[in-house]
C-alpha cells in the first residue's frame, strides 16, 4: 500500500500566515502540522512508500521539511507545477498526478488530506478496510452540532457500513455523518480515476470521487471515535494550536503565531 498526503492547496482563508508558508506546515504546538499526520501514516504497517504531492510555490518548503524528517517511512515530495489558487488542479486532479509520477498504478491507496487532524488510528482504519475484502472506503465524523452537518460531505450508510448516499453540503442533512478527507482506495478503484476525470467530473473536492465511485463499486464508511479539527480557518487553527499545546503541557494562546 502507498500513502499520498495532499498537500497542493493555497490556504486563502489563512493568508497572510500562508503568503509563503503552507498550511500544513504550520506549526501545532512546536511541530508542523503535517507531521501529526505522517505519525498515523507510519502506524499502518501496510504501508511502504509515503508520496506528498504540493504545488511549485511551497514545494521547497516540503522538500526541507522531507529532509530533516526522520521515520520509516521517506517522504518523496512531488511538485504538480501549479502556481495559484486558480490554476491548481484541484485533489483528484493531484491524485492521478500522483499515481502518474510515482508509478503507483497496480498499489492500494490511503490517501490522507494535509490539514486533516484526528485522533483515530489510521490501523484500525487499514484493518475495518480489510475485513471489508472488496471495497473502498471513507473515514466518517459523527458530528454533534446539527447546525455544522449542512456545511460538510453527507453520508448515509446501508447494511454492513456500505455507502448508499454522498451529498455535499445538503441543506437538509439526512444524516449526521460527515466525511472527512481520509480515504483507503482497493487498486482496482485507484485506476478508475481517469475515468471519472475524462467523463468531465469535477478534479477539485476529493469527496466528489467518493460520491461518483459509490455507485459503481463498493465503498464503505468507518465510524472513528475521538475528536478531528477542520483546520479551515484562523479561529479553527488556534483551536487545533492550543488543543495539542494543552497536551503537550505547553500554555495557551490568545492567538496564533508561527512562532
Amino acid at each position: 500500500m502507498k500513502a499520498i498526503i495532499l498537500a497542493a492547496g493555497y490556504a486563502t482563508r489563512l493568508r497572510p500566515l500562508t503568503e509563503t508558508r503552507a498550511k500544513p506546515l504550520l506549526p501545532l504546538a512546536g511541530r508542523p502540522l503535517i507531521d501529526y499526520v505522517y505519525d498515523k501514516i507510519e502506524e499502518v504497517p501496510e504501508v511502504d512508500q509515503l508520496h506528498v504531492v504540493t504545488n511549485a510555490r511551497f514545494a521547497e518548503g516540503f522538500r526541507q521539511w522531507a529532509g530533516a524528517h526522520r521515520g520509516r517511512l521517506t517522504p518523496v515530495i512531488h511538485d504538480d507545477g501549479t502556481t495559484t489558487n486558480e490554476n491548481r488542479l484541484g485533489a483528484i486532479g493531484d491524485i492521478q498526478f500522483t499515481v502518474e509520477h510515482g508509478g503507483l498504478a497496480g498499489d492500494d491507496l490511503l490517501i490522507v488530506a494535509g490539514d486533516n487532524l484526528f485522533d483515530f488510528s489510521l490501523a484500525e482504519y487499514a484493518g475495518f478496510w480489510r475485513s471489508k475484502g472488496d471495497g473502498s472506503c471513507i473515514a466518517l465524523y459523527e458530528c454533534p452540532d446539527p447546525r455544522l452537518v449542512s456545511q460538510y460531505s453527507v453520508v448515509e450508510l446501508g447494511p454492513n457500513d456500505r455507502v448508499v448516499s454522498f451529498t455535499e453540503k445538503p441543506p437538509e442533512p439526512k444524516s449526521n455523518l460527515v466525511g472527512i478527507a481520509t480515504y483507503l482506495y482497493r487498486a482496482a478503484h485507484a485506476a478508475l480515476i481517469p475515468t471519472y476525470i475524462q467523463e468531465g467530473n469535477s478534479p477539485d473536492a476529493p469527496g466528489n470521487l467518493v460520491a461518483w465511485l459509490h455507485k459503481r463499486a463498493p465503498v464503505y464508511g468507518y465510524r472513528f471515535s475521538g475528536d478531528w479539527v477542520d483546520i479551515g480557518d484562523k479561529t479553527q487553527l488556534l483551536e487545533a494550536d492550543n488543543k495539542l499545546r494543552t497536551r503537550a503541557g505547553m500554555p495557551q494562546r490568545s492567538e496564533y503565531t508561527v512562532e
